[in-house]
């Protein structure tokens, strides 16, 4: 029995666009509650202004119970009596004109007054069926994106560098399990899939196999080498970046077909090393690790113009060339002159928004 429970649980990609909402969520315009109730206010005296207009341009269809004819007054309270559905009756359409107003343009209105003063229903519906309609979209056309394991600290720092090197949001999708930590990526404009990221399935659901890049940021590591496994299994070409927390542990990441490994416990302690020596330096590592303002580490392509050239003699500041694949430091003797496909790291000067 168990079996079949996790078989049909497995089965993500099988399911249905709108049995993925909630599980698979696109991001979309955030509103405010004020902002949402002031708009439902607007569309409801737009209808009711509506409504005294016609009643009032043909007051003369209408018979009041007084037989004194319809006031302003009189046609403000035909239209909210109308359109709250009340009717009391006292006021009503006798030529055939008037009733033809009625049939064709207020009750519509009375429906619209209602959807827009009573939709908070029919809102989480059509919500439901947008977001599947997204997500049937999304899973179309989604490739050559970042997808993020995990969202906790290293997981939304790893987002946060990326966005502030020009990534944008809706290429990066979020997989982790912890509702707060998925709700925190949606309004940061992230996709985020609720599921854990050492299942294939899940990692099918969030495209891996289109991806461009993986980040692997759980906070166990023999989490991190199996969400390796399955997505280098997947995805055979992506590029793997994982944190670990031990430095013992790396040759199982790469083993497993991780690109890169960050072992963030020994970075974390050569800072705080550091820090008692020497705080200026720590100081400037972290500036050149945040991307938001200051200095910034970046890459680019060599210019037509700078092949042949030292890359100590360039304009930027360089600190290595990356040569077919391989990570020059600026003083080897390799790349004594940069050529055409190199790229260059360099320190690039980060202007605040």
């Amino acid at each position: 029995m168990r079996r079949r429970a996790w078989g049909i649980v497995d089965r993500l990609t099988d399911h249905p666009d709108h049995a993925l909402v909630g599980i698979l969520r696109i991001p979309e315009g955030q509103q405010g509650p004020a902002a949402s109730i002031g708009r439902r206010l607007v569309g409801a005296a737009l209808a009711l202004t509506v409504t005294v207009v016609l009643v009032y341009l043909g007051r003369h269809g209408y018979r009041d119970v007084n037989e004194d004819g319809l006031s302003l007054l009189d046609c403000i309270y035909y239209a909210t009596v109308s359109l709250s559905t009340t009717g009391y009756g006292d006021i009503t359409p006798v030529s055939e004109s008037a009733r033809l107003v009625n049939v064709l343009v207020i009750t519509p209105l009375r429906v619209l007054f209602l959807i827009v003063l009573v939709g908070t229903t029919l809102e989480v519906l059509t919500e439901r069926s947008r977001q599947a309609l997204k997500i049937q979209r999304w899973r179309r056309t989604v490739r050559d994106h970042v997808v993020v394991i995990g969202y906790g600290t290293k997981g939304r720092s790893a987002v946060s560098s990326m966005l502030g090197d020009g990534e944008k949001p809706v290429t990066v999708v979020v997989v982790d399990t912890n509702p707060s930590a998925l709700e925190a990526a949606n309004a940061s404009g992230l996709v985020t899939i609720n599921g854990n990221g050492t299942r294939s399935d899940v990692l099918r659901l969030a495209g891996v196999a289109r991806a461009r890049a993986v980040v692997i940021a759980t906070n166990r590591d023999d989490a991190a080498v199996l969400v390796t496994l399955t997505a280098r299994e997947l995805a055979p070409t992506a590029h793997i970046v994982a944190a670990v927390r031990e430095r013992e542990n790396v040759h199982l990441l790469r083993q497993s077909g991780a690109n890169s490994v960050v072992v963030s416990s020994e970075t974390a302690g050569r800072l705080l090393g550091m820090a008692t020596t020497a705080p200026a330096v720590v100081e400037l590592v972290e500036d050149l690790l945040t991307p938001e303002a200051g200095l910034a580490i970046a890459q680019r392509p060599v210019e037509p113009n700078e092949v042949g050239a030292s890359p100590r003699h360039l304009p930027d500041i360089v600190l290595g060339v990356v040569r077919r694949g391989r990570l020059y430091r600026v003083s080897a003797p390799e790349v004594d002159a940069v050529e055409k496909g190199d790229i260059l790291l360099y320190v690039r000067k980060v202007t605040p928004a």
